[in-house]
């Protein structure tokens, strides 16, 4: 369990700093050679865990369809609102939707589903529901609408990167709403929607970056203590996939990571550039 932990965590540490080096430099110009000092990993433990650079790339574009979650109680409007302006948040601090972002902009589909396909139909699925509670005229196509919202907030957040690296973004999409809502929800409904989103995600961020400091303190104290003697040997996350796609980090293999390169490793793979 303990090479299980030290995988995922040097997968972890991969996709994290691919996702750094794509958002500064896009797909054709991102150097595996600077992933892997960004990343502080060898080239055996990289090709361990991703065949090329476009299988990290494909698990770039995994991690950002979880960058936005609707809430499927209250107002199925409000709650689209709300997704929209926690990716805009995330547009401006999370390196890993920036870089889905251009991977998706650059036309880095890589043979995987549409790169906007999963956000169109969540999209579509919201505006049903507001349908079924009468927030959404009847009349309203969700999908054609839903196309309609994505392909604005994409060309929106664009024109926000050029006007002010996205400093007005949560105030353009904002915008952006106060023109969609009337035509497509009643108005006794877009009343009471708040366009600027629910949540202050700011200070969401700072109470989420506080408790995961005083979480790692307890456990480094914990761990300086011999308190847990155990802990070495717990079960990864039930949410980790499998590796050698992309899609997650490989566990449960005969050999370490990074013992040996695999045959080839040395050569710019699927188009690495090494």
């Amino acid at each position: 369990m303990a090479k299980q932990a030290r995988a995922v965590q040097t997968w972890r540490s991969i996709v994290d700093a691919a996702a750094s080096v794509f958002d500064d430099y896009g797909y054709e110009r991102a150097a595996i050679s600077e992933i892997l000092r960004r990343a502080k990993v060898t080239k055996g433990a990289l090709y361990f865990h991703f065949a090329s650079k476009e299988a990290i790339a494909q698990a770039i574009m995994d991690e950002q369809t979880s960058t936005v979650e609707f809430e499927q109680e209250g107002s199925p409007l409000q709650s689209l609102v709300d997704g929209g302006q926690q990716f805009a948040f995330a547009l401006r601090h999370n390196s890993m939707a920036r870089a889905g972002t251009r991977l998706s902009i650059e036309g880095v589909f890589l043979g995987g589903p549409h790169p906007w396909g999963d956000w169109i139909d969540a999209t579509a699925r919201m505006l049903e529901l507001g349908q079924e509670r009468g927030e959404v005229f009847p009349q309203i196509d969700p999908m054609v609408s839903a196309k309609i919202i994505v392909a604005s907030f994409t060309g929106i957040q664009l024109v926000s990167e050029a006007d002010s690296g996205r400093a007005d973004l949560r105030e353009q999409v904002a915008e952006m709403w106060r023109h969609i809502l009337p035509s497509i929800a009643h108005p006794g409904v877009i009343a009471h929607i708040k366009p600027e989103g629910r949540v202050d995600l700011a200070a969401q961020a700072r109470e989420k970056a506080e408790r995961e400091e005083q979480e790692a303190r307890i456990a480094a104290e914990a761990k300086g203590a011999g308190s847990d003697p155990d802990s070495g040997s717990r079960p990864g996350g039930a949410g980790l996939r499998g590796g050698g796609s992309g899609r997650g980090p490989r566990a449960g293999g005969s050999g370490d990571e990074g013992d040996e390169e695999p045959a080839g490793a040395g050569v710019a793979a699927g188009g690495v550039v090494a």
